[in-house]
C-alpha cells in the first residue's frame, strides 16, 4: 500500500472509485434497455468535444460534456421518431464522432499522439485536483439521479409503452438517460478512457446478473463489483506499472469469467441425475408378468 502515499495515486484511486460505482449504476438501465454499446458511441462523440476544446483553447472536459450531451440527445430524438434504426444511430455516433475528433485534434496545437492516447485510453495518474472535483460533482449528480428515479427509469427501460400509458414522462426520462450517459462517459475519460468506459458500464452488470435476481439486487451487486474492479485496478496499475484504465477493465472481465465458470459448475452440480431409460422392448422389473 506504499503507492497510496503519493498524492497523485490517492487522487487516481478516488477518481476511479467514483467512476467504478457510477458507471454500473447507469449501465444497469442501458443493459435492461439493450443499449449496452451506446457508451462506445457517445465516447466517440466526446472525442469530437475534446477536439473542439483543444482547437478553441478551452477545457476539453467541459467541451466534451457539451458536445457529447448534444449528440446523445440528437440520437435519442432520432430513435424516438423512428427515422432510423438503433444500430444505424449508433453507427453514426461511432464513425462520425471518431472522425470528427481525430480531425479537430489534428488541427489543434496540441495534436501529439500522447495527448490523443490519454483521452482514448485514460490517464488516471495525471488527474489534477480540479479534475477530481469535476468527477466527484458530476458523478454524484448522475448517481443520485439513477437511484432516486429508479422505479420510473426501470419502467421506461422495461416497457416504454406501458410507462407511457401509466403517465410517466417517457421522453424526459429517455433524454435524462441520454444526458447522464454522456456525462458519465466524459468524466470517465480521465479514468478509463473514451474507448473503455463502455466496458465498465456493462461488464459489472453482466457479472451481477449471473448471481442475482431482480433489478435492485443486480444494480447493487454491479455497483459493488465496479468499486472492487476500480480499486483493485488502480492498485495493480501502481504495483505492476500498467495503464490504470486497462487494468480496471481487465480485472472486471476476469471477475466476470470467474463468476461465469463458478455459476456454471454450481448449476451442473445441482442438476439432478437423469435415470437411464430401459432398453427398447424390455419390461420394467416391477411389471414383469408371471408365465
Amino acid at each position: 500500500m506504499e503507492i497510496f502515499t503519493y498524492p497523485f495515486m490517492i487522487r487516481a484511486l478516488i477518481g476511479a472509485l467514483i467512476i467504478g460505482v457510477t458507471a454500473p449504476a447507469l449501465g444497469t438501465y442501458l443493459v435492461q434497455r439493450r443499449m449496452s454499446l451506446i457508451g462506445d458511441g457517445i465516447g466517440h462523440v466526446a472525442l469530437t468535444g475534446v477536439g473542439v476544446g483543444l482547437l478553441l483553447d478551452r477545457s476539453p472536459v467541459i467541451a466534451a460534456v457539451i458536445v457529447s450531451a448534444i449528440g446523445a440527445v440528437a440520437i435519442e430524438l432520432i430513435r424516438e421518431r423512428g427515422r432510423t434504426s438503433g444500430d444505424m444511430a449508433l453507427a453514426l455516433l461511432f464513425y462520425g464522432g471518431i472522425a470528427g475528433g481525430v480531425v479537430l485534434v489534428g488541427l489543434s496545437g496540441n495534436s501529439s499522439n500522447a495527448a490523443l492516447m490519454s483521452y482514448l485510453f485514460g490517464s488516471l495518474t495525471t488527474t489534477s485536483g480540479a479534475d477530481l472535483v469535476t468527477i466527484a460533482v458530476l458523478g454524484a449528480l448522475v448517481l443520485v439521479a439513477m437511484l432516486a428515479l429508479r422505479p420510473a427509469l426501470f419502467a421506461v427501460c422495461h416497457d416504454e409503452e406501458y410507462a407511457r400509458v401509466s403517465g410517466l414522462p417517457v421522453r424526459g426520462l429517455n433524454l435524462l438517460l441520454a444526458v447522464t450517459t454522456a456525462v458519465t462517459v466524459t468524466i470517465a475519460m480521465r479514468a478509463v478512457g473514451l474507448l473503455l468506459i463502455s466496458a465498465l458500464m456493462v461488464v459489472p452488470v453482466a457479472t451481477a446478473q449471473q448471481v442475482t435476481r431482480g433489478f435492485r439486487g443486480t444494480m447493487t451487486a454491479a455497483m459493488a463489483l465496479g468499486l472492487l474492479a476500480a480499486g483493485a485496478g488502480v492498485w495493480v496499475a501502481g504495483v505492476a506499472d500498467t495503464a490504470p484504465g486497462a487494468s480496471v477493465v481487465v480485472l472486471a472481465i476476469a471477475v466476470f469469467l470467474l463468476v461465469a465458470v463458478g455459476t456454471a459448475i454450481a448449476r451442473r452440480l445441482r442438476r439432478p441425475s437423469v435415470p437411464t431409460a430401459p432398453p427398447v422392448g424390455s419390461e420394467p422389473p416391477e411389471v414383469v408378468l408371471n408365465r
